[in-house]
This record gives C-alpha cells, sequence and structure tokens, in this order.
C-alpha cells in the first residue's frame, strides 16, 4: 500500500467477476492474475480499489470474449478504510478497460469512481463522470 493514505481492504481475489463500466463493449471480466502481487504460500492473489489486474473479458462482443486485457479496478462492494477515517462502499465491482501503462481503452466511464483509483492513475480521473 505504498503511496495511498488509509488501509485498503484487498477483497477481490483471482477469479472474481467484475462489471467492466468503460465503453470499450465487454461487459463482464474476471481477474486472471494481480500485477505487483507479492504472495504468500497458497495464498490467493486479491486485489483492491486502484489495483492494475489482468482480466479475461466473459461477456461481451464475440471479438473481444476470451481476451486478455489490462484492467484497474474502480469499485469495490468490500468497505474500504480512509485516512480521515470515514468508510466507503459500493453497490458493485467494477473495472475499466486499460493498457498496461494505465491509459484507458475507452472514452467514458459510467458510474462513481473511487478516490484512491483516480489519485493513482490520471487517465482514469480524466475520463470518470463522477469521482467519489
Amino acid at each position: 500500500m505504498k503511496g495511498l493514505a488509509g488501509a485498503r481492504t484487498r477483497a477481490l481475489p483471482k477469479g472474481a467477476r467484475l462489471d467492466c463500466v468503460d465503453n470499450t463493449g465487454a461487459k463482464v471480466v474476471e481477474i486472471i492474475a494481480v500485477r505487483n502481487w507479492h504472495g504468500h504460500h497458497r495464498r490467493y492473489p486479491r486485489a483492491a480499489i486502484g489495483d492494475l489486474v489482468i482480466v479475461s473479458v466473459k461477456k461481451g462482443p464475440p471479438d473481444l470474449r476470451r481476451k486478455v486485457m489490462h484492467a484497474i479496478i474502480v469499485r469495490q462492494k468490500a468497505a474500504i478504510h480512509r485516512a480521515d477515517g470515514t468508510r466507503i462502499m459500493f453497490e458493485d465491482n467494477a473495472a475499466v478497460i486499460t493498457t498496461e501503462t494505465g491509459e484507458t481503452k475507452g472514452s467514458q466511464i459510467k458510474g462513481p469512481v473511487a478516490k484512491e483509483a483516480a489519485e493513482r492513475w490520471p487517465r482514469i480521473a480524466a475520463a470518470a463522470s463522477m469521482i467519489v
């Protein structure tokens, strides 16, 4: 949790399915790996808001399905504790498809984006309609 104040609950393990909330065409993606995860023996890799993950597209147009892509998590159901003492949680788990450097593939993001993801990834902040 370098560079981020507060505790991010790593609530999304490998295999979790997320809604894709950009306009790339993908609807549902599944986490297949977590970038920069330094694990422990027999422990599943887990991700939190703002993490770059490698995903496989499960629902969407035929040309996108089964493709392996990078994505950034922008919302999660589990509560995150912020440095000012507040807790925030969202209604769904959501991600945005990006390149491996964090450039968004779509031009807009539907729904709110967590402040933690927007601070860490400037291209997500630029495309977001609402930052919470």
